[in-house]
């Protein structure tokens, strides 16, 4: 009789642990996180739904793009967070192992990790896609190993040879910066050594092609907004065609779950691919807000361009070198893994090429052909 009670009972556990899973599961299903909620929103026990806490979430989009700048770290954000009251929602201080979770988090966008799944929410989403990955990438930087160095070079890390497409490093030699390539890969045919003060002019007398004056940033400025409501019109066509590429994302995920279903797909498979999907979807969906909202998504690219044309302006009036590097490395192409030395910023015999962006590099070439209209 013992044995068949112990029997019993195990059963009974097993089947009430299964059936725990599988609501659990449901939940995800539908869109419901089924614990406890991060900080920056808050668990409602009536409607058992999550909802944003109105006192804390300024602060946690504060903290992201805090974050996203580059300019903090994960103690600086952890001070930070003391210093403003940021708390968890039990009441606890927020330490850094907290902070990085939270910056991780997909939660913030709409988003469910569910044992290595993603699933879409039905929660409100904190913060853009692209706050979002900026963290990521600024996160991605951080966790690389930094080596300690004697001196300061302000240009390293900034340029690859021309030649054989090793990084360009750093020496201090008689009391001067001297750069020259780290000749990893074997012999190098570049010239050596190029000293600071020559590659800091290089770099300023190309910079002054992109650069803005203060009167005509405020100029153009003034014209993008005149073409505001302009732009709201137009930006129905464009939503349209957002809203069509949306609908293709949603049958692919909604193909890819019969395929999943039907074995076709092992669970791993079923996992990246989607996340993949949901990740286009909630840009896309976030194109269709800006537009809805804000008119055409370029008016605000573009004001940003032209402010970071007078930005340069006002770093050629300073002799802080380290203002350079990072305006340099934000306007340079993104590094693409076959052609790494294209798209970085070079130096080929002892001379700066840069590498920009496209704008730029139109702006650049309008200036070399009309040295008076910049």
């Amino acid at each position: 009789m013992l044995n068949i009670a112990f029997g019993q009972s195990k059963y009974f556990v097993d089947n009430l642990r299964e059936n725990v899973k599988r609501g659990l599961r449901q939940k995800i299903r539908n869109g419901v996180w089924p614990g406890w909620a991060p900080v920056g929103y808050t668990n409602n026990p009536k409607t058992r739904g999550i909802y944003i806490d109105r006192e804390k979430f300024h602060k946690v989009v504060k903290m992201f793009g805090l974050y996203s700048t580059g300019a903090y770290t994960l103690h600086s954000l952890a001070n930070w967070c003391k210093e403003n009251g940021l708390r968890g929602n039990l009441g606890k201080p927020l330490v850094i192992a907290n902070i990085q979770k939270n910056l991780q988090n997909v939660f913030y966008l709409g988003l469910m990790k569910w044992k290595g799944e993603i699933f879409e929410g039905k929660h409100e989403p904190l913060i853009s896609k692209k706050l979002f990955d900026k963290c990521q990438e600024v996160m991605s930087r951080r966790g690389k190993v930094q080596e300690v160095r004697k001196h300061h070079f302000a240009f390293l890390g900034l340029l690859k040879c021309a030649s054989c497409g090793c990084s360009i490093t750093g020496e201090r030699q008689k009391g001067h910066n001297y750069y020259r390539c780290t000749k990893k890969k074997g012999l190098c045919q570049e010239k050596h050594y190029l000293r600071e003060e020559a590659l800091t002019e290089q770099i300023k007398s190309f910079l002054q092609k992109v650069s803005l004056s203060s009167r005509d940033t405020e100029k153009i400025l003034a014209a993008l907004d005149s073409e505001q409501d302009k732009a709201r019109e137009d930006a129905q066509s464009e939503v349209s065609v957002l809203e069509e590429q949306l609908s293709q994302v949603e049958t692919k995920l909604q193909k890819l779950l019969d395929a999943y279903l039907a074995d076709a797909l092992s669970t791993e498979e079923y996992a990246a691919k989607k996340q993949s999907l949901l990740s286009q979807k909630v840009a896309l969906a976030e194109k269709i807000t800006d537009f809805e909202q804000n008119g055409l998504s370029w008016l605000e690219p573009a004001r940003e361009f032209v402010k970071s044309l007078n930005q340069v302006a006002n770093l050629m009036q300073t002799d802080n070198l380290s203002e350079l590097p990072t305006f340099l490395k934000n306007t340079r192409l993104a590094e693409a893994p076959a052609k790494r030395v294209g798209s970085n910023h070079i130096l080929r015999n002892r001379e700066f090429v840069f590498t920009p962006k496209i704008e730029y590099k139109l702006v650049a070439e309008r200036s070399e052909a009309n040295p008076s209209n910049l």
